[in-house]
This record gives structure tokens, C-alpha cells and sequence, in this order.
């Protein structure tokens, strides 16, 4: 739905700095009843591509899947998005490492009062992490062939940076070597798992949706 985009970009604009109303105008007319809040583009092509693969497509739900650009920013996403902003129903999910700052908001949310309480899943290292164990990194490294990329993928694991690490540590460090990689195989490595395979913290979101 390209009025959700519009409804991402300004509400991407209103926490910059920006009015608020084109959000709140959209926010109303598309509807829009939940935001799904993410740290970068690449766990947002994860999102979209496990909707597709299950036959859902969210904007038409009304849902919102939001790349903030940092975890850092979470909260004040949150503040905007949540009671006393527009009042939708917030999720997200993030990195061990960015825990703290998605509770914190979170926290805020909630005490704010709100019918649905706000929600979110920490993905044991990151996404990309979970999704080369849940696929298996013979699995990983066979899609990285079929991408096209498995002479960057040797020559970077001969790099004396990657020597002593195992070989999920290095995929996980290639996936990030260039830019665009990441959104690319958040999406690949999405579609190649089986039903049953999908990373918790991946699944626990789209359920609650």
C-alpha cells in the first residue's frame, strides 16, 4: 500500500522535527492500528518477507512496519506513535544489545495507559544471527552462492580479521560488508527457512500482529 509509505515517511519526518499532521491525517484515513518499530531496513525486509511467506500483507492489515534508523531512537518513536501521540498499538523487535532502550520506551508507553501494552522481542545477538542458526550455515553459505556472492564471501573469511572465528561469526560479519547486503538477505534468508524453523523472537512478533 503506497499511503503506508507515505504514513512511514512522515511520521519519519515528524520525529526529525516536523509537523505531525500529515501523520496524524494519514494515521486516521489509511487506518493505520499498529506499528511494528525496528532499528534498520534490513530487520524490516526480515518482517516483510515472513508476512509474505505466510500470506499477509500487513499494510493492507493496517500495520506499519517502521525502520527508525537506531535503536536510540525508540523513544521517541514511541512517544509520537503511542498514548499521548496517535495511540496506535506499538511491537518491535531488537538486538540483546538494545535492549534497554526498547524497555525503557516501552516502559514509558505503558505507564501512559494504553488498552493494548506495548510488546517487543530481543533476538539473542541480532536478526541476522538468528537466522544463520535457524537455517544452518551450509544452508547460508548455498544461498550465498545462488546470490551470486560466494567469491566475496571466501575472500573475505581469508581476511586475518576473520581467522579464529567460527563460521557463523564470519557470515554474520559479511552479511554487513556492503551496503544494501543486509536488507538482501533479510529477505533470502526469510524465504528459505521452513515453516518450523522461523527464529522465535521473528515469530512471536508476527503472531502477536
Amino acid at each position: 500500500m503506497a499511503d503506508m509509505g507515505a504514513f512511514r515517511e512522515a511520521v519519519t519526518g515528524w520525529a526529525a522535527g516536523g509537523s505531525g499532521e500529515p501523520a496524524r491525517e494519514l494515521s486516521a484515513r489509511l487506518p493505520v492500528r499498529a506499528v511494528v518499530l525496528l532499528e534498520g531496513p534490513s530487520d524490516a525486509a526480515a518482517v516483510d518477507a515472513l508476512a509474505a511467506c505466510r500470506g499477509r500483507d500487513l499494510a493492507d492489515e493496517g500495520v506499519c512496519v517502521l525502520p527508525m534508523g537506531g535503536a536510540m531512537s525508540v523513544g521517541r518513536f514511541a512517544r509520537l506513535l503511542g498514548p499521548p501521540g496517535l495511540g496506535l498499538r506499538l511491537t518491535g523487535l531488537c538486538d540483546e544489545g538494545e535492549r534497554r532502550f526498547y524497555a525503557r520506551a516501552f516502559a514509558r508507553t505503558a505507564a501512559a495507559g494504553t488498552a493494548h501494552q506495548p510488546r517487543f522481542f530481543v533476538c539473542a545477538a541480532d536478526l541476522e544471527d538468528e537466522l544463520i542458526r535457524a537455517l544452518g550455515v551450509a544452508r547460508v553459505e548455498e544461498l550465498v552462492r545462488a546470490e551470486g556472492d560466494l567469491r566475496a564471501l571466501q575472500t573475505f573469511v581469508r581476511q586475518p580479521a576473520q581467522q579464529g572465528r567460527t563460521s557463523q561469526q564470519q557470515l554474520r560479519r559479511f552479511l554487513g560488508t556492503k551496503k544494501g547486503r543486509k536488507i538482501r538477505y533479510g529477505r533470502v534468508l526469510v524465504e528459505a527457512l521452513e515453516p518450523d524453523r522461523v527464529p522465535a523472537p521473528l515469530d512471536g512478533l508476527l503472531t502477536c500482529l
